[in-house]
């Protein structure tokens, strides 16, 4: 027992130490942080739209949650963000914050009453007002966060009503979660092993049929009832093919009937609805672990990312994958201390991604400097993992969740179950590295020798 608390002791020294050295250096590496205490951790953060632009900050919508102990209601909660604009932010401002305090840039907006935890939030491409969330239940939940109303979360309040409940898991689905990019569709996975896929618009369908419109051929069964907590739907399909819990989904950015899944038996599938509910594609050992998380590439969509509990996360290209057998990844990114929670690709550039880990870290990576960070000499430039060019240690306890923001590309959310370090129940935070890091080189040695002119002009 004394062993035990001296190495948690001697962990918590280096997380500390880790913490202390990367706090010195935010002036140097970022061109804006916004850092948040939260009461309650959020296992999950997205942005919403943008709903302001003006000259030195846009106004943006940020869903987060809030997981209690009970003493107050399980919350999803519709926040403000001001993001400020790339090189507004001066240095002596971004340095100073204070891990306890909340951000002047973050307010809350609304609050919705959840039933149960907040596992995953994932808001609809089509109508990112529309959200659906997981909970500890075999339902996904959806909302309409702009009419929802406002709730006070006090104990013994009853729950906001969902507007839409997707029924179809035969046991709880907790993370697996993910929207359509080009049909309002809806994907899940869960401890019942299966993956099953909805279609909004089979309510809307069904409530124009109860009014007496005719239904369009093709828009699929409809199977919408009332219930006492909010109309329900039924799955459009249901996918049999992993043997554990499915941990995460993602559809293919090109098409609504191809999606993937990834689960605690190791295997990364790839499912096709127009053929059947059986994998189209199953890669039997695509990791030496659990996987945890799964992302499909929007820029080039024969890359997919699987991120494990083997602390790796795995490139591969669906082109060279067949079923059985182990997998053959393209490349394996080797720069986690622990398991892989969560990877997902930027918006803005095909070979760059993200990946978050319980070491604390959220590391940035670009598949496309692997073999070319050399120097002039053909020395190794950079004792990094290849492909690794950011490494954020801003937080110091498991990084659950992040989200590149679609209308700033550079700029991420993310939050981490870190309570116990910063007095709080967790820590988001919103940073974008300092241009510098990611452009182009010569662009970047122009820029440095303009200001050195600009120097030279001045003394």
């Amino acid at each position: 027992m004394k062993e035990e608390r001296a190495a948690k002791g001697g962990e918590q020294r280096s997380v500390d130490e880790r913490y202390t050295q990367w706090k010195s250096l935010v002036p140097v590496l970022y061109d804006w942080l916004a850092n948040h205490n939260l009461v309650w951790p959020s296992l999950s953060c997205r942005w919403g739209p943008q709903f302001e632009q003006a000259t030195y900050k846009n106004r943006q919508r940020l869903y987060l949650s809030e997981q209690t102990d009970g003493s107050v209601p399980n919350t999803l909660v519709i926040a403000n963000c001001e993001v400020v604009k790339p090189r507004v932010a001066a240095a002596q401002h971004i340095s100073q914050f204070n891990e306890e305090a909340r951000s002047p840039f973050v307010k809350k907006y609304k609050t919705i009453i959840h039933p149960g935890e907040v596992n995953r939030i994932r808001e609809l491409p089509q109508d990112s007002k529309i959200v659906a969330t997981h909970t500890d239940s075999p339902d996904v939940l959806i909302w309409d966060v702009e009419s929802q109303p406002n709730r006070h979360a006090t104990l013994g309040v009853n729950n906001s009503r969902p507007d839409l409940i997707l029924t179809g898991h035969q046991d709880n689905a907790e993370f697996a979660l993910a929207m359509c990019p080009s049909e309002p569709f809806v994907l899940s996975g869960g401890k019942d092993k299966s993956v099953v896929l909805w279609s909004i618009h089979d309510h809307v369908s069904t409530l124009a049929a109860d009014q007496g419109a005719t239904k369009s051929p093709g828009s699929g069964a409809s199977n919408s009832k009332p219930s006492a907590e909010g109309p329900t739907v039924q799955a459009r399909g249901i996918f049999q093919g992993h043997d554990d819990t499915v941990e995460d989904v993602q559809f293919c950015p090109s098409s609504a009937q191809e999606f993937c899944s990834v689960g605690d038996d190791s295997c990364l599938i790839l499912w096709d609805a127009r053929t059947g509910s059986s994998p189209a594609v199953k890669v039997e050992k695509a990791h030496n672990a659990d996987l945890h998380c799964v992302d499909w590439n929007p820029h080039d969509v024969n890359y997919i990312l699987t991120g494990s509990a083997d602390n790796t996360i795995r490139m591969f290209d669906r082109r060279n994958l067949t079923s059985g057998g182990v997998g053959s990844p393209i490349h394996i990114f080797e720069g986690h201390t622990a398991a892989v929670l969560c990877v997902q690709w930027s918006p803005d550039k095909s070979s760059v991604f993200g990946s978050s880990a319980e070491d604390g870290i959220l590391n940035i990576w670009d598949h496309e400097k692997i073999g070319k960070m050399e120097d002039s000499a053909g020395r190794k430039a950079s004792t990094s993992p290849p492909g690794l060019f950011f490494r954020h240690a801003g937080h110091r306890d498991k990084v659950v969740d992040f989200h590149w923001n679609a209308a700033d590309p550079w700029t991420i959310v993310s939050v981490s179950d870190d309570g116990e370090s910063t007095g709080g129940g967790g820590t988001l935070q919103i940073w974008r590295m300092i241009d510098l890091i990611y452009r182009p080189e010569d662009e970047v040695l122009n820029e440095l020798e303009k200001f050195k002119s600009h120097l030279l002009t001045c003394s």
